[in-house]
């Protein structure tokens, strides 16, 4: 997240038009909901061929393990925050919360941080918030969170009624709009939107709530009798400004309603100085504020299939493959005090500022549209490295609290947010991170199951009467188990995906008789027969030390094993605070944050040009845990999952002799 006085892009010529468009052939040629969507609430299916479809995040259930603890602990979190509180800012801009001297209402406690009263970004965290609430319910059927969501959605409708302003909504005065209209400073308005609209629709899609997508509706069309008489210069001059997924927000609320003036908003946030070069295969994201790009690319990827677009399909593969192979670490995240920089260049980028969580929130968002598009498993073994290393690792799993930045600085350590004090945009990408680990574990097409992630799990695939029970304690282990439940035998497919990383093999099972498989890592094994109830599928894919070199030097590199990137551990000496970003007056005092690392702190090791198996052994009694060999200040170091090494100091990056 970036303050409007960081815009970078300049913005000339014409570009897709001004809320002039034609609703667009809506023949439908596959039926892939945008991810968790359910297919019976879209009046505008997707237009385009497609090899995978997204299940309702409904159909999946985490029974255990890692990512289950996780979705707990930040659903405590929701549900631990007063409606009151939450409302307060928008009730107070609505004039709803100031009670007159010696009146005995009492007024509640502000929210602090980005969510305080003087912040301009105030409003963004309930629209995150609304979604957390929606994607929990939906992954757990616990009606608490259903209720929660219900009742910030009737608060929210009666300040929008008390407001009165044609459908406008939020935290801050409507003047806020028109400050980024005129180019002037304001920080982000339209980025606190598209969170309310987004978090609206998905109360809408994952909770059942109407007055939520009703809200949504007048909102819209407030921004359309306020966008309409933008010349094209106002228009690109406005979306300079941070406006994160405003595109796909009024793509998505299209696909719901079917109205033509939906699609024109999200044709309207078309960002020509942004989008044009990717479009022509042309990498301009050097010094580009990284989170502001990636939403728009979300919202073309949303383009394409809901109209065709092909050059919105080009862009958002062209920025994929160049994100991900020139701009990404080891653990699947992005940016460099939040900002790309030039292309392979990861060495130089070893900062305490590195991997904004919302980066990687937004990847994620991207890769399922994509994977979709083709069933590539390339785009699974991105998923993986970015859930299991990054998003996973973004929690505290003592306090539940979430990380900012995920420093690749040797010596630096984790920060983490507080219960109500903080509330940056990666605690509310955190929100929705966090409670929807469901989404991406299983996909299908007409015929059968791709398994992609293997999280122990249960699928209900309703139609086809068939469930299919995921047991596993992966990564700590290296197989996992699927028993099939089926009303009837059924004959059809399932995709078991073949990891990249699993350059050792694979052992297949069905019914404990070994399957011989003849495809290579990067691909799909498939199983295709007559599954019965109780039968068993036992998948096993050894796991092997690895380099990951930076792009631009192979003497530094990270160390891997499997799937997962492993941290050393370098103590807890001299750790400081926990929780920047508190100071009104400098929300980013995180960018001069000092981690006083100490000197006796190391992180070169002489291998003697050997291979990393050599200088790095497992610990014997404790899964995924290893200790080095080679030359350290005389000393072994450990190395742990980086997702699992909190409240201490550690290195991922190592200089390598």
């Amino acid at each position: 997240m970036t303050r409007s006085k960081l815009n970078i892009i300049s913005t000339s010529g014409l570009s897709r038009g001004i809320l002039t468009f034609s609703l667009v052939s809506q023949s439908v040629l596959g039926l892939a909901q945008y991810p968790g969507l359910a297919a019976n609430k879209m009046k505008v299916p997707v237009s385009v061929p497609v090899k995978a479809k997204s299940f309702d995040l409904q159909a999946v259930r985490i029974t255990h393990g890692l990512f289950r603890d996780n979705m707990e602990r930040e659903g405590k979190w929701l549900l631990s925050l007063p409606v009151e509180r939450l409302m307060h800012s928008f009730r107070v801009n609505a004039g709803m919360n100031t009670p007159k001297p010696g009146s005995p209402t009492k007024m509640p406690k502000p929210l602090g941080g980005w969510e305080g009263l003087d912040m301009e970004l105030r409003g963004h965290s309930i629209g995150h918030l609304l979604s957390g609430l929606a994607l929990q319910y939906a992954s757990t059927n616990n009606e608490a969170f259903r209720e929660k969501g219900d009742s910030l959605i009737t608060a929210l409708a009666d300040v929008q009624r008390e407001l009165n302003q044609d459908g406008y909504l939020s935290a801050y005065p409507q003047h806020y709009i028109d400050r980024n209209i005129a180019g002037t400073a304001v920080w982000a308005p339209w980025y606190t939107l598209h969170k309310l609209f987004a978090g609206l629709t998905d109360q809408y899609t994952y909770a059942g709530n109407q007055q939520a997508l009703d809200i949504a509706t007048k909102m819209a069309a407030w921004a359309s009798h306020k966008l309409s008489p933008l010349t094209t210069e106002q228009r690109q001059k406005m979306l300079r400004n941070e406006f994160g997924g405003m595109n796909d927000a009024f793509f998505n609320l299209y696909a719901l309603t079917g109205n033509p003036d939906h699609l024109k908003l999200a044709q309207f946030f078309y960002h020509k100085a942004a989008l044009e070069p990717l479009e022509n295969g042309q990498d301009n994201l050097n010094k580009a504020h990284a989170n502001t790009f990636i939403p728009k690319l979300v919202g073309e990827a949303r383009d394409y299939e809901l109209t065709g677009n092909e050059k919105a399909k080009t862009a958002a593969l062209f920025f994929w493959n160049t994100v991900v192979q020139h701009h990404t670490y080891a653990h699947g995240g992005n940016s460099d005090k939040e900002h790309f920089f030039e292309p392979d260049k990861i060495a130089k980028h070893l900062t305490g500022n590195t991997g904004e969580t919302c980066n990687t929130y937004n990847m994620l968002k991207l890769t399922r549209h994509l994977f979709t598009w083709s069933a590539d498993e390339t785009y699974a073994d991105y998923y993986e490295q970015a859930l299991y290393n990054h998003i996973l690792g973004q929690q505290d799993p003592e306090s539940g609290m979430v990380c900012y930045f995920t420093p690749m600085k040797a010596g630096a350590y984790r920060l983490y947010s507080t219960p109500d004090q903080s509330f940056w945009c990666c605690v509310g990408s955190g929100f929705e991170s966090q409670s929807k680990y469901g989404e991406a574990i299983y996909y299908h097409d007409d015929k059968g199951i791709y398994v992609n992630l293997f999280i122990p799990s249960e699928l209900n695939w309703r139609e086809k009467g068939l469930t299919l029970v995921q047991e596993t304690a992966y990564p700590e282990e290296t197989t996992t188990r699927f028993t099939v439940q089926t009303k009837a035998p059924i004959l059809m497919p399932m995709y078991l995906r073949y990891p990249g990383w699993a350059k050792a093999g694979v052992t297949l099972k069905v019914n404990g008789k070994v399957i011989a498989v003849k495809q290579s890592p990067g691909s799909y094994i498939t199983v295709d027969r007559t599954w019965k109830t109780g039968d068993k599928i036992e998948l096993t894919y050894p796991m092997t030390l690895r380099l990951v070199p930076a792009n631009d030097d192979p003497n530094v590199a990270a160390v891997a094993y499997g799937p997962v990137v492993l941290a050393g551990e370098l103590g807890t000496a001299n750790l400081k605070g926990t929780a920047p970003f508190h100071d009104p007056a400098d929300p980013y005092q995180y960018y001069g944050y000092d981690y006083t690392i100490p000197d006796s702190i190391g992180h070169t090791i002489d291998t003697g040009g050997k291979p990393v198996t050599d200088w790095v052994k497992p610990v014997a009694g404790l899964p995924l845990t290893f200790r080095t060999t080679a030359g350290l200040s005389k000393q072994p170091v450990e190395l742990r999952p980086y997702y699992n090494l909190h409240r201490q100091r550690y290195v991922v990056y190592w200089d390598l002799k």
